[in-house]
């Protein structure tokens, strides 16, 4: 890889998080392959949604918190790329920003933590449960209506020590990030995708740029991964076509198929897991329109299932 004549050095703009400075890490180590020494660098940030932890997401403003410090750096020329977990980048970017490359996925699913009990099934009646997100409380309060879920905000070793410090009996968290820092040995179970759909793009990382950035896509385009591209285009289509974000209790998952093809599974669910609109569909095409259009029809089934209601409720 050569870096364009322009461009002396390349900086990557990261939020300060042990797991997000991984993720920082190793693209920085992916791009530096055939540069010299201190050719890509790091510039670490704390974002809104690090801040604010008294409150949950949905109430201060969503997935942005975590992204516009960022952008802010791409647009006045700090930065080159910045570094997402996908699943905390909005579903519409800012006009003048686009996703340059999506790596390969990670493990997408949910993971059961607790240093007591080895599963959901084990945890006595008026076990707490922490989860950040309102998705897997709506899918936790529907399985498991004799726990009580509570909301738990921080990043991944801030929510570990909360619960060792005994403030819950078990978390869930994404599965990606344990095993991405070492820590898959704190996993009990890992949840089927059947009792706890993940999240759009959840386990993939995304790299975002200026739009007018072309040096940075092209150099970019050698780390993109086309089958967790298909996959996340169709998920967060879904998420897009209903209004999706943290404020939503949704979530959508699409694998490749054997023979060819994408198969997409999405759900809606009510706040107290009271109600939900869950739908399967397929597509024997393999281009990011057909990804596009398959998350489309998703949310489409989704309403005829009555997901405006369970939305609006």
């Amino acid at each position: 890889m050569v870096l364009e004549s322009s461009t002396k050095r390349v900086v990557i703009a990261t939020r300060e998080s042990r797991l997000a400075l991984w993720q920082a890490e190793h693209v920085r180590s992916l791009l530096s392959v055939g540069l010299p020494d201190g050719a890509v660098t790091l510039l670490g940030m704390t974002t809104q949604g690090d801040q604010i932890l008294d409150r949950a997401l949905h109430e201060v403003g969503g997935k942005g918190l975590f992204t516009k410090e960022l952008e802010t750096a791409l647009m006045d020329g700090r930065a080159d790329l910045a570094v997402h977990s996908l699943k905390d980048v909005p579903m519409q970017l800012p006009e003048g920003f686009s996703l340059a490359a999506i790596l390969p996925r990670e493990d997408p699913r949910d993971a059961f933590v607790s240093p007591v009990y080895a599963s959901f099934e084990a945890l006595p009646a008026g076990a707490r449960i922490g989860t950040s997100s309102l998705r897997r409380a709506s899918l936790l309060r529907a399985r498991f209506p004799h726990c009580e879920v509570l909301p738990l905000r921080g990043n991944l070793d801030t929510r570990l020590a909360k619960l060792d410090r005994g403030e819950f009996d078990a978390i869930v968290l994404a599965a990606a990030g344990l095993k991405r820092l070492g820590l898959a040995d704190r996993i009990r179970a890992v949840i089927p995708p059947v009792d706890s759909l993940p999240a759009p793009g959840q386990g993939a990382l995304g790299i975002e740029i200026r739009s007018d950035r072309e040096d940075m896509a092209a150099m970019l385009s050698t780390l993109e991964d086309r089958d967790t591209r298909l996959a996340v285009t169709a998920e967060r289509a879904v998420s897009r076509a209903l209004g999706g974000s943290c404020r939503v209790p949704l979530a959508a998952f699409a694998t490749r198929e054997a023979l060819g093809g994408l198969r997409l599974e999405a759900l809606v669910a009510s706040i107290n897991g009271a109600r939900i609109a869950r739908v399967v569909l397929e597509t024997s095409e393999e281009t990011l329109a057909a990804a596009e259009a398959l998350g489309e029809q998703a949310a489409l089934a989704l309403r005829d299932q009555g997901a405006e209601a369970i939305l609006a409720s």
